[in-house]
């Protein structure tokens, strides 16, 4: 008997009592559970207990009986199955814990099933599934158990592609303590943090909008060195007014969800930053108004109150930005798995490949072919989903 275990599967209508009934007869079998789960859907209960007899084994059937006869009480369907220990044992060696989460309007059956075959077709099995989101199904997290052995890159390209296809948002993570520990959110500020790009809006004001958004577009999608593109368009601003450097920040219009996401993260003790290729005149503004912790972005020269054309000291381009937050993590005491990086630029992406969850937010064709992760929500809080809060947490800490 000591090889052997046993499953045993409850199922009917919940109500309080049940698991102290059912392990009290287990204790008082003389078994030993080695596995638990329980799960309840509206009304309907399902308990499922892994159970063995330890030292010189014991007779399983007076302890089948006895809960045969428990579950009538308790008007439940019993099942069992008889486990050999050494299977047990191998399927616990062989296999590692991923979590999928599904992001979108059109979560649907069809789009379950069709992501629920992928995984089959790689013989990935779904050992739990939760729901994030109140009313429609917007988001479900897959908990899987992934064998060691397969092509976990062509897996998830192929679920990223399926994604796509589908009009919703794919992620698959690692269910390890370092998703469920991460302490620092860095944002990009341009089309991430706010949903402009500022350079482009004081172009407009200098009389210079169509040459700069030009530049801007391609230097996003990764089609011209950043430090270039940037000296090109800053030099277009030259004259203009320090006012109208004002002017923007007052009329910046934020990401939807932007504010609640940075709310959300400082309540659960995470430290927030933003580094961006834009200006610090806008980031040292925005640390203020929104209480991050660290802001870094390009020095904009101001003579006279007006704007020379240059950008004093070095340049924030893509390299810079994930050596800033590296340095962010030095200072901090943490590790880059702790990280959570977010942008939706070329320029981002060194940062987002250093962060151990970088998001490509709303993104770039080129930025989204690039990155891990990338979303496509309107809302930027959205984001809290891939770290396994659900909708009615985010509502209480919103408060």
């Amino acid at each position: 008997m000591n090889n052997k275990m046993v499953l045993i599967t409850l199922i009917g209508p919940d109500r309080p009592g049940i698991l102290a009934a059912v392990t009290g007869a287990i204790a008082e079998g003389g078994a030993r559970i080695r596995d638990i789960e329980q799960s309840v859907t509206h009304t309907l209960m399902l308990l499922s207990l892994l159970i063995d007899f330890p030292g010189s084994g014991g007779d399983q059937k007076p302890l089948i009986k006895d809960l045969l006869f428990l579950a009538k009480e308790l008007g439940l369907e019993l099942d069992f199955e008889v486990v050999e220990a050494k299977d047990y044992q191998s399927l616990q060696s062989t296999r590692y814990g991923y979590v999928l989460t599904m992001l979108g309007d059109r979560v649907d059956a069809a789009t379950v099933s069709r992501v629920a075959s992928l995984l089959t077709d790689y013989q990935v099995n779904i050992d739990r599934i939760n729901k994030l989101t109140r009313g429609q199904l917007r988001c479900v997290e897959f908990f899987l158990n992934v064998p060691n052995d397969i092509d976990l890159k062509g897996m998830t390209r192929q679920l990223l592609a399926e994604g796509s296809g589908l009009g919703i948002d794919v992620a698959l993570q690692k269910e390890n303590l370092y998703r469920r520990a991460k302490r620092l959110v860095v944002l990009d500020m341009d089309s991430t943090l706010i949903q402009i790009e500022v350079i482009d809006e004081l172009a407009n004001l200098a009389g210079a909008g169509e040459q700069v958004a030009a530049i801007t577009e391609r230097a996003m999608n990764g089609e011209l060195d950043f430090q270039q593109a940037l000296r090109e368009r800053v030099a277009l601003l030259k004259g203009l007014s320090a006012d109208a450097l004002e002017q923007v920040y007052r009329e910046l219009p934020f990401t939807p969800g932007a504010k609640n996401l940075v709310r959300i993260l400082r309540r659960l003790g995470f430290k927030t930053a933003v580094i961006s290729g834009g200006f610090n005149f806008f980031t040292d503004r925005l640390k203020a108004e929104l209480g991050l912790d660290y802001a870094y972005a390009n020095a904009l020269e101001i003579v006279d109150g007006k704007v020379t054309g240059q950008v004093a000291g070095a340049i924030v381009d893509g390299q810079r930005k994930a050596e800033l937050l590296e340095e962010i993590t030095d200072r901090e005491g943490i590790t880059l798995s702790q990280v959570i990086a977010i942008g939706d630029g070329a320029n981002d992406l060194p940062m987002l490949g250093r962060a151990g969850l970088g998001i490509a937010f709303n993104a770039k064709a080129r930025v989204r072919e690039q990155a891990d992760y990338h979303i496509n929500q309107g809302n930027l809080d959205s984001i809290l989903y891939l770290l396994g809060i659900a909708e009615w947490e985010m509502a209480e800490l919103s408060k």
